[in-house]
């Protein structure tokens, strides 16, 4: 019902930035919540950030204060600046759209393919 398709990821130095987005399309009035995660290879995939319908934004401890989450709702596009890039922030980010809280439903949400982010000099 839905497809999400991201883009931006890439190579970039310590201390650098990246834009992530991701595009959504399809049965897309029904979203209330979409973020980003990202799973390191033998690890959980773990919350980067999310937005809601509202506009509350969550961010993990990690990426506070250099991760910025945003929409734009005329293009059906979340987007995730990233600034302060460090190593550990390598790995892939996925995007994530979905349904949750609502009363009388189950929650649901789908996923991006992935995109790349390497930090490194």
């Amino acid at each position: 019902q839905v497809q999400l398709v991201e883009s931006g990821g890439g190579l970039v130095q310590p201390g650098g930035s990246l834009r992530l987005s991701c595009a959504a399309s399809g049965s897309i009035f029904s979203i209330n919540v979409m973020g980003w995660y990202r799973q390191a290879p033998g690890k959980q995939r773990e919350l980067v950030a999310s937005i809601t319908s509202g506009g509350v934004t969550n961010y993990a401890d990690s990426v506070k204060g250099r991760f910025t989450i945003s929409r734009d709702n005329a293009k059906n596009t979340v987007y995730l600046q990233m600034n302060s890039l460090k190593p550990e922030d390598t790995t892939d980010y996925y995007c994530n759209a979905g349904r949750v809280r609502t009363t009388g439903t189950n929650p649901w949400f789908y996923w991006g393919q992935g995109t790349q982010v390497t930090v490194s000099s």
